[in-house]
């Protein structure tokens, strides 16, 4: 008789959440405390198959070289910053998370906060249990019929859109991915950002913290904000210059500000603290009953699920497909991701539609799952929390329309996969297919073929077909210490449209990119970067 799936709670989580392992027949030690005590981790890790944690336990490449069973990792929210994702990946374990369990209670900490700030409740507690009675100091102002600015309208900020749009509030959102459509169901108008920052009495952030957001509110942007402002960020730190804040605060160009987050936690010390016009609360965006209860349920029915019987859901390092399929789909999984990361990466307007075209063998697969890791490789430039399970309900939630054609084989391949996809400026098409020898390859780009292997690190230029352009970008690579490890060209016909992909063995420095733009023969000159493991 095979023996029952143990699991390991190292963290906090709800006793009602520990008797659904029970309940489905699974084992299950609940040791809250032992997360933070990394050495008794490391001595017990090995008699578990599945760990059930929160924040508080550091899954390290040291914990999993020592978890000889270990098949899974439920994290009981969203962030899984506290686990290696690619040694669990390389060690075969499953990391999953709970995307969606906190979404209403941190998106009401935001309306929250944003009362607060607006009508100096804290201050004004703080003052009447000192005996004071200061009724002329506080005074507040109304949301009714203010213009609230929401940089990102995911899940969270959607929420936040819909309880603003119930107070009254006139609201303008930003989000790179928000349609026009999607943007008029919600009730809200989509704009950029310049508008967003000159328009806003007050500006709610919810958007994950990348190389794209960090300080996405600078000094510079702080400079084109709206006389009196007042800013909310339960989202995450390092969105926003709290320095330059904190002095915009301080001179009264800012009216005042609520922070749940902060770029270095836990805060002791920040620019914004001790300030009259700031409240201030320590990273309570999930912090109620329910909120804790869900994402502790569903990491249990989770975990229960994939240890007996397979299943796979909101996993981050591995598709929602069985294990025969997987054998199969794998490469041509890693095409559809490479397909969908190269034109995310090029695509800074909002995505309207998303046609998948897949002809030959590749047709009779799962088309789903490869259209998952499509969408996906689309949004992880955006958002790198994004993954196969995610990444579909963003999608249909932000209004893009996703299609699939199949076909019987049509030309000189097998099997390929061609994608479309389509804003409100333009078309973009990228086709691949998977060699002999599992590996994937581009084989056409704006309708021109090419035959191009796929690195971690490449360099994309469209250009007119003209002399000097492989001389410009070897000589602008070498001089940069760049070595190229494979170098793609194609062109429509003379004269016209050309472009190049190059494969290089290191990340290419800003300097070399700009050198090529200066240069003055180039349309476009992209740097892009592939997960190739």
């Amino acid at each position: 008789m095979q023996d029952k799936p143990k699991v390991l709670v190292s963290d906090k989580l709800s006793e009602t959440a520990v008797q659904i392992f029970r309940d489905r027949g699974i084992d299950v030690d609940f040791e809250p405390g032992l997360g933070k005590d990394k050495d008794r981790l490391l001595e017990v890790i090995g008699q578990y198959d599945g760990l059930a944690i929160r924040s508080a336990t550091k899954v390290t490449d040291k914990i999993l070289a020592a978890a000889g069973k270990l098949k899974v990792i439920g994290r009981a929210g969203i962030g899984v910053d506290n686990v290696d994702i690619p040694a669990a990946s390389k060690k075969g374990v499953i990391v999953m998370n709970t995307p969606f369990g906190n979404s209403i209670t941190t998106a009401e900490h935001a309306i929250a906060m944003m009362f607060a700030v607006a009508r100096q409740i804290p201050e004004a507690s703080a003052s009447t249990h000192a005996g004071k009675w200061e009724k002329s100091r506080f005074m507040g102002v109304e949301l009714t019929a203010k213009t609230l600015g929401v940089v990102g309208a995911g899940n969270i900020g959607g929420i936040v859109c819909d309880r603003a749009r119930a107070l009254k509030m006139k609201v303008i959102a930003y989000d790179p991915f928000l349609s026009e459509e999607r943007a008029a169901k919600m009730g809200v108008t989509k704009v950029e950002l310049d508008e967003l920052w000159e328009r806003s009495d007050f500006i709610t952030f919810h958007v994950p913290l990348t190389d794209k957001t960090k300080n996405i509110l600078s000094r510079e942007n702080i400079a084109k904000l709206k006389p009196g402002v007042r800013i909310v960020n339960c989202a995450r730190g390092g969105l926003v210059d709290e320095e330059a804040l904190a002095e915009a605060l301080k001179d009264g160009r800012v009216a005042g500000a609520a922070f749940d987050v902060f770029a270095v936690e836990p805060a002791t010390d920040s620019p914004l603290f001790n300030l009259d016009n700031v409240v201030v609360t320590p990273h309570l965006g999930a912090a109620t009953t329910e909120a804790q209860e869900n994402v502790a349920f569903q990491v249990a029915e989770q975990m229960s699920d994939y240890l007996l019987t397979g299943a796979v859901s909101n996993a981050l390092n591995m598709p929602s497909v069985t294990a025969e399929e997987a054998k199969v789909m794998g490469p041509w999984l890693k095409l559809a991701a490479h397909l969908g990361a190269f034109v995310g990466q090029l695509t800074d307007e909002p995505v309207r539609a998303i046609n998948v075209l897949y002809d030959g063998q590749v047709a009779k697969m799962n088309t789903a799952a490869l259209n998952a890791s499509v969408i996906a490789g689309i949004m992880k430039a955006a958002n790198p929390d994004v993954n196969m399970v995610s990444a579909p309900v963003i999608a249909k939630d932000r209004g893009i329309d996703i299609s699939t054609t199949t076909q019987d084989k049509t030309g000189a391949f097998d099997a390929y996969i061609k994608l479309t996809v389509v804003t409100d400026k333009r078309e973009r098409s990228i086709a691949g297919t998977v060699f002999s020898d599992g590996k994937p390859r581009f084989i056409q780009i704006k309708g021109i073929n090419i035959d191009a292997e796929v690195g971690a690190h490449m360099v994309y230029t469209t250009n007119e077909d003209v002399p000097g352009i492989i001389g410009a970008l070897g000589n602008t690579m070498g001089a940069n210490g760049v070595n190229i490890a494979n170098f793609t060209l194609g062109r429509s016909t003379k004269g016209q449209d050309a472009i190049a992909l190059l494969y290089v063995d290191e990340p290419v420095p800003d300097v070399a990119i700009k050198a090529l733009k200066d240069k003055g023969l180039f349309q476009q000159v992209r740097p892009l970067q592939f997960d190739v493991e």
